[in-house]
């Protein structure tokens, strides 16, 4: 085999979750830009996910994505080591054993884990040893890999504070929304959409829908009229902010789709009076840019990477002030020429990013690494 063919394992198991796109891209793009190297992608046992391009290849790989286990570990480790590669790329930090001695580059989306979350169904004390671990996981991981890939130049700030070691390895590569959903949009089975503002996403703690809906139950006082849409999948995070919502004079106001479809999320984007985006905690905010892209205007909070992201294409409220939020809100709505404004400065400004051109980053990471190690 050619010498200058490297072997590169890509940990793909994170591809069905909800950081998945930020995979599917990457895979989709790499089989372009690099047709030299041979890569081996590793992917759950329930992951269909298929190359398309001759030098790349799957593997079913069993092992947690996330795991405190010593054995687990070990022998994920040596799992790695016998595949001999030249370079593993991890695809969320710490999904990496600590134990593995070869070259690698692991990617933090953000630290958001670190700040906000909670422990669900877990009991307090079983959170609060499975954080110790995690963090034990993140530090290790960071200290050890030879890049550190994040998505804004804010998680690269954030990253360095936490583990200052990887101040000087760690390279932004954006992201980018994708296009407009190519397909008929369809009007979900729900009474009087006249006027609504939408949120799309998911409800962990972080995403702050509790302020969203105080923040909303000001705007019901003056605009009876006007609805809020939350859509997305009903698990435990949304149960709890449903019942919060039960509890809303607004309530009658407040409607929770649960899963849309393709077709159907494409009719909110296109027929929202506004994207509200109410979290605390992102490391590059995807929703606001797909709102973006089909001519939605977006309000949302000025917290951590948001406004790096969106830049003047949007509307910003201070996250934990209701009153704030609400005031921002109520511009866009009666305001049609910021709305337009908003529309048209929202096209320019997801054009900015590229997912080709973070493949190709990525792929300079690899080479850079590689070179290091021979």
């Amino acid at each position: 085999m050619d010498k200058d063919i490297k072997h590169i394992v890509i940990d793909a198991r994170i591809r069905p979750s909800s950081t998945g796109k930020y995979m599917d891209r990457l895979l989709e793009h790499l089989q372009v830009v690099d047709t030299k190297n041979r890569y081996t992608v590793l992917v759950r046992p329930n992951d269909d996910w298929q190359p398309t391009a001759g030098n790349f290849k799957t593997l079913i790989c069993d092992y947690k994505q996330f795991s405190f286990n010593l054995l687990d570990q070990l022998t994920f480790a040596r799992y790695l080591k016998n595949l001999e590669p030249d370079l593993v790329h991890f695809g969320m930090t710490p999904q990496e054993p600590v134990f593995f001695q070869g070259a690698r580059v692991t990617t933090t989306h953000d630290l958001t884990m670190l700040w906000f979350a909670r422990a669900g169904r877990l009991p307090e004390w079983l959170h609060k040893l499975r954080m110790v671990g995690y963090r034990w996981l993140l530090q290790a991981s960071l200290k050890k890999a030879s890049r550190v890939i994040v998505p804004t130049e804010f998680v690269k700030q954030d990253v360095s504070k936490y583990e200052p070691s990887t101040a000087t390895k760690i390279t932004v590569t954006l992201e980018a929304s994708e296009p407009p959903l190519a397909i008929d949009a369809k009007r979900p089975e729900i009474v009087n959409l006249d006027k609504f503002i939408l949120y799309v996403g998911s409800a962990f703690p972080h995403k702050n829908l509790e302020t969203l809906i105080k923040s909303f139950e000001i705007l019901h006082t003056s605009q009876p009229e006007l609805k809020l849409i939350l859509a997305g999948k009903r698990e435990l995070y949304y149960q709890q902010i449903e019942k919060l919502a039960e509890l809303s004079p607004a309530r009658a106001n407040i409607v929770f789709t649960g899963f849309v479809s393709d077709a159907e999320l494409k009719w909110l984007y296109e027929n929202a009076q506004a994207y509200v985006f109410p979290s605390l905690s992102e490391g590059f905010g995807l929703p606001g840019l797909e709102a973006m892209v089909h001519g939605c205007p977006v309000v949302s909070s000025n917290a951590t990477c948001l406004p790096e992201v969106y830049g003047d294409a949007a509307v910003y409220f201070g996250p934990n002030n209701s009153q704030d939020m609400a005031d921002k809100i109520a511009s866009v709505l009666s305001d049609e020429k910021l709305r337009q404004s908003l529309i048209q400065k929202g096209y320019v400004q997801a054009k900015k990013y590229s997912w080709r051109r973070m493949a190709e980053q990525t792929l300079e990471v690899y080479q850079e690494v590689l070179k290091e190690n021979r």
